[in-house]
């Protein structure tokens, strides 16, 4: 079941049920995550320079963008990361506009590579969080014509600039100590794993960048930029005057008729009016990325990964070790052990000349 399918399930707040399906959720999405970032590295680094080596050439498996579309940003929800986007992502796929969240930039490699080399990287080396002029369109080209979360949420006056006809959504939580916990507890959980896989996967790393950035703009504070990892927690006065004044930008700048305030928790109906929905679903409305989901998503992202490296270095190991001594790292080990057992029980002192295979009674 995926996090989409998922989403529509209607279970009672704080029961059981609800602990292990954000449990289960959690380690399914974190899993898939992993899984999609080793894959594609493994394919990009070693399995299609083989290829090529032989003229075959299958691709990289990404969307191309579509240059010179007519479609523009219809809709962007402005709201802060922990206020219900990924939810509304889900509800807006469903309403017909294709929407890109920032839990998914890293699968879109251009469009991610733009943010990197136009905002990130610029403003890490100034060591002063700028914001840049990114290339929305873009987006655009990849078929979203929505979007959710930060960065572009940070980008509705431009935004609103280039886009006449794009309608916000602002996204809020029900006040901001609220928002906050969620938040510390995202940025918490995944910075960590982010650090990790940093070190070896460059969507990762530029990801990685994206924190720094990100973190930098929320506490007003520019040494994220260049702070050892893992980054430092969040300044709790800061990224809660941000948000505030973030959203009262919003209200300020974005003209009513194109403003939608919102709250996920207030279901379809608002969204389908706003947006000129005629037949609004009678699903479910998504609920899914909970706080807890998003620890163990991000455990799960960790742990997989590593267990996956462990398993190739043990193997390689292993190997080696029955060619070195001519047995199985398990057979070396039972001969040990009752070498060990008789040596505490029946106190034989044996030296091995070659281990478990020739002994020496003193």
């Amino acid at each position: 079941m995926s996090m989409a399918m998922g989403a529509k399930l209607q279970l009672e707040p704080g029961s059981l049920l609800e602990t292990l399906y954000d449990i289960y959720i959690g380690i399914v999405v974190g899993a898939n995550h992993s899984f999609y970032i080793v894959s594609r590295w493994w394919y990009l680094n070693l399995f299609r320079p083989i290829l090529l080596a032989f003229g075959i050439d299958l691709g990289v498996f990404e969307a191309k963008p579509s240059a010179g579309t007519k479609e523009s940003l219809k809709v962007v929800a402005v709201g802060f990361g922990r206020t219900g986007t990924y939810s509304l992502m889900l509800a807006l796929d469903e309403l017909g506009f294709p929407c890109l969240h920032t839990q998914h930039l890293y699968e879109h490699s251009e469009i991610i590579a733009m943010w990197t080399n136009k905002v990130f990287t610029p403003a890490v080396k100034a060591k002063h969080a700028s914001m840049g002029k990114p290339d929305f369109q873009l987006i655009v080209d990849h078929g979203f014509t929505a979007t959710a979360d930060l960065p572009m949420a940070l980008y509705f006056d431009q935004i609103a600039e280039q886009y006449p006809d794009c309608k916000f959504i602002l996204t809020t939580r029900d006040n901001s100590e609220v928002w906050f916990r969620s938040w510390d507890t995202l940025t918490k959980s995944i910075t960590q794993p982010t650090h990790l896989g940093a070190w070896f996967f460059t969507n990762v790393r530029q990801y990685s960048l994206y924190l720094r950035w990100l973190f930098s703009v929320v506490n007003k504070d520019d040494s994220y930029l260049t702070a050892k990892l893992p980054l430092p927690d969040q300044n709790r006065e800061a990224a809660i005057a941000s948000y505030e004044e973030h959203n009262k930008r919003v209200r300020e700048l974005i003209p009513s008729d194109r403003l939608l305030e919102y709250n996920v928790k207030q279901g379809w109906e608002p969204l389908c009016q706003f947006l000129n929905i005629a037949q609004c679903p009678d699903t479910p409305f998504p609920k899914t990325n909970s706080a807890r989901s998003v620890q163990v998503q991000a455990i799960s992202a960790t742990i997989i990964p590593l267990v996956i490296v462990l398993f190739i270095l043990f193997t390689a190991f292993a190997k080696f070790f029955q060619k070195a001594t001519n047995k199985t790292v398990l057979q070396w080990a039972n001969c040990q052990s009752k070498q060990l057992l008789r040596r505490v029980l029946l106190g034989e002192k044996v030296v091995y000349v070659t281990p478990c295979t020739r002994k020496q009674k003193l």
